[in-house]
This record gives structure tokens, C-alpha cells and sequence, in this order.
């Protein structure tokens, strides 16, 4: 969708896949990489968690992070000259999302709670075409599927793209969200239909081989049946600003990945730019991290995390209450199509939940769950707070209370420069 041409290198329909494996199976081999599992990043270190204080230029810099180890639960620095975010998406933001359970913007909320420039966080990227199923909650049907030729259909069997682009299936991908949310809206449906069965039959199962053993074994033969989608959270286009060599607004801290704002995307990605994202400036931001680097120069010592005074979590209920209360409020308020009246009400909801996590952060034992719903809380908050300052409609970012683009005033990145007065919530 949206592209003008065949650009993109596959490998057959698992190319995400395939690069990781390619990663991993590199970083496995490597003598000087050390892999810590089950080991969550809380916050990043700053100057005033040095036992020496590094000096006024030194004092807002990153030297390494606290982290999580999930067996003990206890809290370990890791010291560090250079660190880099790589932590992915926080489509686990919202109710409905094709991203796997950990995408809860853990790497963006630690970058702007230590003094990070976001941008952009408005342009949040729906994918049109989540597999709707009950025993599956997170599976995407590619792109690739409506390239080749696949219709979108209503439950009665009738086409609606041609109603709202003249490019029909192959519009960008927030035109075709916008349609089906309007379809469903209007219909009652609880989905949409992909429709392939007008494909050879053979070509279907070679071109996407993983798509359809999926569906087969869900019983959705898609040689025969349409499949049923609904849109679902994708992609953020925005994240930690950052230069053209992933390098941050804070010294020593840079991004790679969903996690940066590189401003390769726009306000709205084309499929597969996420790989020029991840891999392009990976490379480049590892050239830049070994060029920064001193003669000399050491990461610091950290103080030891303090956690004496803390307690066990035990109404574990309150966070799963909160957790879904947040993901429905970003879905309902935040979603596809936005207006500033929902967007105050989701403000407002956010903040209350906010005061309570943050309150529950600083008097209780750490554990994953408490550390992701703290940053999906304040992920919801910077993207509320980036789609209130745009006062127009630009690509992924549409609101009711102004559907046009206004170059004039709005032809710009939206930015948020946190203010940071050591302890942050």
C-alpha cells in the first residue's frame, strides 16, 4: 500500500523473522557480547546516580542503566561509556496491536524521563489488517497480501475501497484503516473480510507460506474463504529524536530502531521502512557511538539501587484493573480517528492512573508487570500530549476537530523536551 513500485526484498513472508535469526545467531557467536535474559532496563543512570559527581557537563549525561533481574528481583546497575536503545515499539499502548507483549515503550518512557527530545508521537501507525480471531490476538496479515491482488470485502460480500481512494486495496495504510473503522462503525460488524480466493491456489500457498499454514490450522483455508481482519496498532512513526547517526539530545545515550524518531517515515511509514530504520542506523549509530568515544574515558561507578523501604505488591489486581483501563482508554480516546474532546478525556484519565502507578512504583517491590504499565502510562501520556499540538490532519494523525493539513503552521516535527529534576515517576 502506498508504494508506486516493487521495492521491498523478501524472504518468502518471514523476512522480520529471518533478519532476526541472522542477528541472533551472529550475536550468539561473538566473544564480546553477553547476554542477560530474564533482565529488565528500568532507568537509565544518570550523573546524579554516580557515587562522583561527574561535574555540571557530565550531570545529564547516560552512563548505563538500572535493570531488573526477574529471578531475584533485585535491582543491578550496568555501567556503560555509550548506551543505545533498542527496544522496539509500545504498541501494547493500546487494547488491539499486532506488536508481541513486550512492545510497552519501556526504551522511550527511561529516554524521556532522562531528559530525551521526543518527537512526533502523534503519528501512530494502524495496520489495516490484523488477523480477528478468538484464540489469536496478534496476527498480522501482511501487506503484501492486498499487493497481489487481495480484495477487502464487508460481511455481505460487497467491495467499499473504491469509496474511499481510487487506489482502492493498494492506498496507504491510514487511508485503508481509516475505511474499515469507518465500515465497522457504520455497519456494526465486528470485522472486515480479506479476500483471496480469486488467487491461484498453488501461487497463495508458495507466496505466503506462513500466512496460510496460520490460518489452515485456525481453520481459515484462505485458497477458499475470506479472511477476517480488523485494524490493530502497528508502528510509531515518532519516538527519541535523534540525528542521522541515532545519536539522542543527551550526551553518551543514542536509539536505534521504532524506538528513534529518524524522521525516515514522515507522518506515514511505508511498509518496510522500518527495516531501513533498524538496520541502517544501527549500523551507523555503531560507527558513531566507537567515534565519540575518549582516550581514557571511563563509564563512572553507580550507587547501588535502594529498595530497602519498599514493600511486596500484593493487590496485583490493581495493575491488571489499570493496565486494561489504559489500553481502552488510548484505543477509544487515541485511536484512528482522534477530536480534542476525546483527547481531553483521555488526558484526563491518564493522569489519574498515572498518580496511582507512580505512587505504587515508589513504595513497592519492582516486578515487570508494575515497570511496563508505568512507561504504557507514560507513552499514552506524550502521545495525548504530542496529538493535542497538532491542530490539523496530517497522515496517521486524523482528528475530527480539524480534518485538514495545514502546512503553514503545522508543516513541522512535533517535539517535547522533558524537564528533569533527579527523582521521576
Amino acid at each position: 500500500g502506498g508504494h508506486s513500485r516493487k521495492r521491498i526484498v523478501h524472504c518468502s513472508d518471514l523476512t522480520g523473522r529471518a533478519l532476526e535469526k541472522t542477528l541472533l545467531d551472529a550475536v550468539a557467536c561473538h566473544r564480546n557480547i553477553e547476554i542477560y535474559r530474564r533482565h529488565m532496563a528500568v532507568n537509565l543512570i544518570r550523573g546524579h546516580h554516580l557515587k562522583d559527581d561527574p561535574g555540571p557537563d557530565g550531570r545529564t549525561a547516560v552512563y548505563g542503566a538500572y535493570a531488573l533481574d526477574e529471578q531475584s528481583g533485585h535491582v543491578i546497575p550496568f555501567s556503560a561509556q555509550r548506551t543505545i536503545l533498542a527496544t522496539g515499539g509500545a504498541g501494547k499502548a493500546y487494547l488491539y496491536t499486532s506488536n508481541p507483549d513486550i512492545a510497552t515503550g519501556d526504551g522511550l518512557a527511561m529516554a524521556y524521563r532522562a531528559g530525551a527530545r521526543i518527537a512526533n508521537l502523534e503519528f501512530v501507525q494502524f495496520h489495516p489488517t490484523c488477523l480477528y480471531h478468538p484464540d489469536v490476538t496478534s496476527f498480522l496479515l501482511s501487506e503484501a497480501l492486498r499487493g497481489e491482488g487481495g480484495k477487502l470485502l464487508r460481511s455481505d460480500g460487497s467491495t467499499f475501497m473504491e469509496r474511499y481512494d481510487e487506489r482502492r486495496e493498494l492506498a496507504p495504510r491510514d487511508i485503508v484503516a481509516r475505511a474499515i473503522d469507518s465500515e465497522l462503525k457504520t455497519t456494526g460488524d465486528d470485522c472486515v473480510y480479506l479476500d483471496l480466493t480469486h488467487l491461484d491456489s498453488a501461487f497463495i500457498e508458495r507466496r505466503f507460506p506462513h500466512i496460510f499454514k496460520t490460518c489452515f490450522d485456525l481453520g481459515i483455508d484462505i485458497r477458499t474463504e475470506p479472511i477476517p481482519v480488523v485494524p490493530a496498532t502497528h508502528y510509531f512513526c515518532g519516538g527519541v529524536d535523534v540525528d542521522h547517526y541515532g545519536r539522542t539530545s543527551v550526551r553518551n545515550l543514542l536509539a536505534i530502531g521504532e524506538v528513534s524518531h529518524t524522521g525516515v517515515h514522515g507522518a506515514n511509514r511505508l511498509a518496510s521502512n522500518s527495516l531501513l530504520e533498524a538496520l541502517v542506523f544501527a549500523d551507523r549509530a555503531y560507527g558513531a557511538a566507537l567515534e565519540d568515544l575518549r582516550p581514557g574515558e571511563t563509564g563512572g561507578e553507580p550507587k547501588p539501587w535502594e529498595e530497602d523501604e519498599t514493600e511486596e505488591l500484593r493487590d496485583s489486581v490493581i495493575l491488571e484493573h489499570d493496565w486494561n483501563e489504559a489500553r481502552r482508554i488510548m484505543w477509544d480516546y487515541v485511536g484512528i480517528v482522534r477530536s480534542d474532546r476525546r483527547l481531553q478525556i483521555a488526558k484526563t484519565r491518564m493522569n489519574h492512573l498515572r498518580e496511582t502507578v507512580v505512587a505504587l512504583y515508589w513504595n513497592c517491590r519492582l516486578t515487570v508487570d508494575l515497570l511496563e504499565l508505568r512507561n504504557i502510562i507514560l507513552v499514552g501520556k506524550l502521545i495525548i500530549e504530542c496529538a493535542l499540538k497538532r491542530k490539523e490532519s496530517r497522515g496517521l494523525h486524523f482528528t475530527e476537530s480539524y480534518p485538514y493539513r495545514d502546512d503553514e503552521n503545522f508543516g513541522v516535527d512535533t517535539i517535547i523536551v522533558p524537564e528533569v529534576h533527579g527523582k521521576t515517576g
